[in-house]
């Protein structure tokens, strides 16, 4: 910038900017959208992304809700991947094993919640639906 410390609302405003658009990163075909325009072919660009790594420190990363997004911020640093997602069956590639990841991860997270709540109630027969029920004498 020029020189001029940034104010708390400037500050405030730069983190919401930029969270919104590392979460964008998420979207395949938004980086296709960013490749077809060129914007992988400006340095300044390149610069900007690589900057944008310090969203993978704990401190920052809790405020993501798609992590997705911080590999392909760590893929969009190879030159070879930012060529590639020019090319939309590539980004439909993607998008659809990113589909397909989630529909794992959701039925993978179901079982397993599943699975714990059986095992709380096989272990704790005296509780109904988190209610403790008293003991009968």
């Amino acid at each position: 910038m020029n020189g001029v410390p940034e104010t708390e609302d400037q500050q405030r405003m730069r983190f919401q900017v930029e969270l919104e658009f590392v979460q964008c990163l998420a979207n395949p075909n938004y980086l296709n959208f960013l490749a077809q325009r060129g914007y992988f072919k400006d340095s300044t660009f390149i610069n900007y992304l690589k900057y944008l790594l310090y969203w993978k420190e704990p401190e920052y990363a809790k405020y993501l809700k798609y992590p997705m997004c911080l590999y392909f911020l760590d893929l969009l640093q190879y030159e070879h991947f930012r060529r590639e997602v020019v090319n939309s069956q590539c980004t439909k590639f993607i998008d659809d094993q990113q589909i397909l990841l989630w529909q794992h991860y959701t039925r993978r997270r179901t079982r397993l919640l599943q699975n714990a709540a059986e095992q709380q109630a096989q272990h704790n027969p005296q509780q109904n639906n988190g209610v403790a029920q008293p003991k009968v004498l």
